[in-house]
């Protein structure tokens, strides 16, 4: 039987930008991405550093030795059913073992979140609009 996924709609980066997210080592950073996450790489590049561009479903992420503080730095993804991005990301090995769920409020929308952090630092929101 083959399990369900959540569909990442859109992707809105904590800093400057979801395809220049800082990490210290892309070789170390890239299977949390391809495996845990469910992102595939879709090009690398040497210049002006080591960086690789992923994507999956709609949206693009990209990584890159730039830096930056990977600590300081992530992603808000919002997804259409967030109980099974978390139960997806679970099933991929992400190694926490309860989503402590919580309702945030921005603007006029209500979300219902959960928060994750990459091994390299970075630090990942997924979202569901309520």
């Amino acid at each position: 039987m083959q399990q369900a996924k959540a569909t990442i709609k859109h992707v809105s980066p904590f800093q400057q930008g979801n395809l220049n997210l800082p990490v210290r080592d892309l070789e170390a950073a890239l299977p949390f991405y391809e495996t845990v996450l469910g992102f595939q790489l879709v090009s690398r590049s040497d210049a002006p550093y080591r960086s690789a561009v992923l994507t999956r479903d709609s949206v693009q992420i990209g990584l890159a030795e730039n830096g930056g503080d990977p600590e300081q730095d992530g992603c808000f993804f919002e997804v259409d059913r967030v109980t099974t991005a978390f139960d997806e990301l679970k099933t991929n090995g992400l190694a926490k073992e309860k989503a402590d769920f919580a309702v945030q409020q921005h603007g006029d929308v209500r979300w219902k979140v959960f928060f994750i952090i990459a091994p390299d630092g970075l630090c990942y929101c997924y979202g569901e609009r309520q």
